[in-house]
């Protein structure tokens, strides 16, 4: 989901936009909607959105001089005006797109285009420094790279006390109580971990090696694990599991 805030002091425009968001672009989310530069500064800084609309003339202050007072800008901007010559300095603001009032729908679906791609290069170059970045640390600093909802979140690998599986799901429990959820398969990330310590020892669940603190013989076996959680072991598992508890007391 695009997590976008529209900026604009005209009623009857911000709820056409909305209206034309939500019948034609599923994957917006609209998170604020407001009416002046004063608001939607106070909601940018708070709600932290991938993507604005903002209307550039309101009164007190236009959409050229809000965005000059945010600290960071490290989202996407849609102009919207009704005058074509604001296009011109929109897009020397470095602004993905502006949009004609009133808003024509294949324009804005064009303009929702190119916010996409944008955010997928950022996400394709963010893995890619990520990767880097893994090359040049000792295997206990590598990160991993977590799609969520509605950002990527670059995790510590050993942060990590387990993993559990949901469905097309996978749970990340870290060390600072943190629980991620992440729309992947348990499977991709037992690929991803094992080479750090992971082990998996059940079809739910891989554990960090590391942050083992007991194995309980009764059940049918069970790791309980530094944070008091605990990950079952499967029978055909079992074995490989007792091998590399062995390896750990060494």
């Amino acid at each position: 989901m695009i997590k976008t805030i529209i900026v604009e002091d005209e009623k009857n425009i911000r709820e056409n936009l909305q209206k034309l968001l939500k019948e034609y672009c599923p994957q917006v989310e609209i998170i604020a909607v407001c009416g002046s530069a004063k608001e939607g500064r106070k909601a940018i800084i708070k709600h932290k959105p991938d993507l604005i609309f903002l209307d550039i003339e309101m009164p007190e202050e236009n959409g050229f001089q809000m965005l000059e007072r945010i600290p960071s800008i490290d989202f996407e901007v849609v102009f919207a005006t009704a005058f074509d010559q604001y296009g011109i300095k929109a897009i020397k603001f470095c602004a993905l797109d502006y949009l004609l009032k009133p808003i024509d729908i294949t324009e804005l679906l064009n303009a929702i285009k190119k916010v996409e791609e944008r955010i997928q290069e950022k996400s394709a170059n963010n893995r890619i420094l990520q990767l880097i970045n893994n090359k040049n640390f000792a295997k206990s600093s590598k990160k991993i790279a977590l799609p969520l909802s509605d950002k990527i979140e670059f995790v510590e690998v050993q942060s990590i006390i387990r993993c559990q599986s949901e469905g097309n799901y996978t749970h990340f429990f870290l060390k600072n109580g943190q629980k991620l959820m992440v729309s992947k398969t348990l499977k991709e990330y037992d690929e991803l971990l094992t080479d750090s310590g992971f082990l998996r020892t059940h079809q739910s669940h891989l554990i960090n090696l590391k942050e083992i603190k007991s194995f309980v013989k009764s059940d049918g076996g069970y790791i309980v694990m530094n944070d008091g959680s605990t990950a079952y072991i499967s029978r055909q598992r079992r074995e490989t599991v007792q091998d590399h508890l062995k390896l750990i007391c060494k």
